[in-house]
């Protein structure tokens, strides 16, 4: 593993450049070494819930698609009842809202026996209001996902200058001891510099990696946020059809009532 404490064990000479570091350039040194222990975690962690998330998320979609029946189907509300991908979270709120539209207690599907519900009109206000509950759950799912990684781009960006700030004070500090002994000895200045240099061979293993998590992260959220949005328009498109459904069935069954009151 590309990690700072890695990096200090591989080479006797890397505790000689830390031995020969000032207060300051050991501070930084052991506080990048936390941070890298901080980093790697949340790549470990994170890196394992976004492959969870995908890989529930792609399984639920395919569970939806492969529904014929209406989009409240029982089975399949139980189905996302205990499932806790984005995309089931997704599906639940926007039932939920439908279901509120269709004067019926989501609790009754929790059950193994299921009450089907016989889907009524919606108005275009019922419409854009399951649309705006599923936009809001998909930018509530994206945040979710989200979270710590900012943390990761914050490390990218902090700790070069940590390891440039230890680096320049390290080496102005051989300097100024070369200076006061008054003489220009190289095998003087050399432990010195070392000593500064570490601190900046140090942000930088913590940066690569961090850079690296980073933008393996991110591209997996950017994938699982597309499949959300795709997942949220086959949602609406899915009512649209059972309402077309609906439309046609309200027709049939008022030409028959028509036809029965003209015999």
């Amino acid at each position: 593993m590309f990690s700072l404490p890695s990096v200090i064990a591989a080479s006797p000479g890397v505790y000689y450049a830390f031995e020969n570091s000032d207060m300051v350039g050991k501070g930084i040194v052991v506080l990048l070494l936390v941070i890298s222990t901080f980093t790697w975690s949340v790549m470990i962690e994170k890196g394992i819930s976004l492959y969870r998330a995908k890989k529930l998320s792609r399984q639920f979609v395919a569970r939806f698609k492969s529904n014929k029946k209406t989009i409240t189907n029982p089975q399949l509300l139980r189905e996302a009842a205990g499932n806790a991908s984005p995309a089931a979270q997704i599906y639940n709120q926007g039932v939920e809202k439908l279901l509120e539209f269709y004067e019926s207690d989501p609790a009754t599907f929790s059950h193994s026996s299921g009450i089907s519900v016989r889907p009524t009109k919606l108005s275009e206000a019922q419409y854009n209001a399951i649309e705006a509950v599923l936009i809001s759950e998909v930018s509530g799912q994206e945040i979710e996902l989200e979270t710590r990684v900012g943390f990761l781009a914050t490390m990218v960006s902090v700790s070069p200058f940590l390891g440039l700030f230890g680096t320049v004070w390290g080496v102005m500090l051989a300097f100024c001891g070369i200076a006061a002994a008054g003489k220009s000895d190289f095998s003087a200045l050399a432990p010195g510099v070392a000593g500064a240099l570490l601190t900046t061979v140090a942000g930088l293993v913590v940066a690569i990696p961090s850079l690296i998590g980073y933008n393996l992260l991110t591209s997996t959220i950017r994938n699982i946020a597309t499949q959300l949005d795709n997942f949220s328009d086959e949602f609406m498109a899915r009512i649209k059809l059972e309402q077309l459904s609906i439309a046609r069935e309200l027709a049939a069954e008022a030409k028959a009532a028509a036809a029965g009151e003209e015999e």
